[in-house]
């Protein structure tokens, strides 16, 4: 049977913005060797693979080096597929079983809401080689289950970051987040989030590091809505709803490609 593929501009309201992923429509479970080497020829952040399994489906996410455990826009991405290719309803919720547990997507309006774990950070003092990879000098350091937060002191100090790839590299972490306060008044704040560690060395748009920029932003600046900007080249908006263990996160999504793997 051909094994459906799509590619997704995910937290886009365009093409070629936001964060792609490849989304697989499995019609059974594969070999991890397999969804491994799909996910290297895709050389894409994240592709995603999910299978049916009675009333949820299976959803697992690779990056070309790693599996991951938690991925928002490959989340997204595929919550979106299942919508636009008729295999779920626009009123049903998609519900996918991952290695972070049961994670849920509903549709609002023209928005997709992912319903996901919030992965707060804790402060610890900066690993050697994280200020002189990034360049910087942190105000705060914090870290959770997956990345360090590092918190600068202004949104331009993000956005002109040009980071030592091969010094983050050598930190034995998923991925490192950078953020500040906003500048303007059409977001709250703005990261940026670099994972060389895990085959990424900049990932334009990551829902999964909202789960812990969320609930660090919302105790700063007492609100629990929050809109944030990731401020890499492609750039992209993340709807932020702190709700105590749980992050809702809003955005969009794009069909960029169509197409069909061969399976030989």
């Amino acid at each position: 049977m051909a094994v459906k593929i799509y590619q997704v501009d995910a937290f886009a309201e365009q093409l070629f913005k936001g964060n792609p992923a490849a989304v697989c429509i499995l019609p059974e479970e594969r070999q991890e060797a397999w969804m491994q080497a799909v996910a290297q020829e895709m050389n894409l952040s994240e592709t995603a693979f999910l299978h049916k399994q009675g009333e949820e489906y299976s959803l697992r996410w690779f990056t070309p080096e790693v599996e991951v455990e938690l991925c928002g826009h490959a989340t997204l991405a595929s919550a979106h597929i299942l919508w636009e290719t008729g295999l779920l309803n626009p009123q049903e919720q998609a519900r996918f079983q991952t290695l972070s547990g049961l994670l849920t997507a509903e549709r609002k309006g023209e928005e997709i809401v992912l319903n996901f774990p919030a992965t707060p950070e804790e402060p610890v003092e900066a690993p050697p080689g994280l200020a002189e990879g990034l360049g910087i000098v942190p105000l705060y350091v914090g870290e959770n289950k997956f990345d360090y937060l590092v918190e600068v002191e202004s949104e331009a100090l993000v956005r002109n970051l040009r980071p030592d790839i091969g010094k983050l590299r050598e930190i034995s972490v998923r991925g490192v987040m950078v953020t500040s306060a906003a500048d303007s008044a059409e977001y709250d704040f703005v990261s940026r989030f670099f994972a060389p560690g895990s085959g990424i060395d900049e990932d334009p748009v990551t829902g999964s590091a909202h789960c812990c920029l969320g609930p660090f932003w919302s105790a700063r600046l007492g609100k629990d809505e929050l809109i944030a900007y990731q401020a890499s080249e492609r750039g992209g908006f993340i709807r932020v709803h702190v709700a105590g263990e749980r992050v809702l996160l809003g955005g969009r999504a794009v069909t960029v490609m169509r197409g069909e793997l061969s399976d030989s």
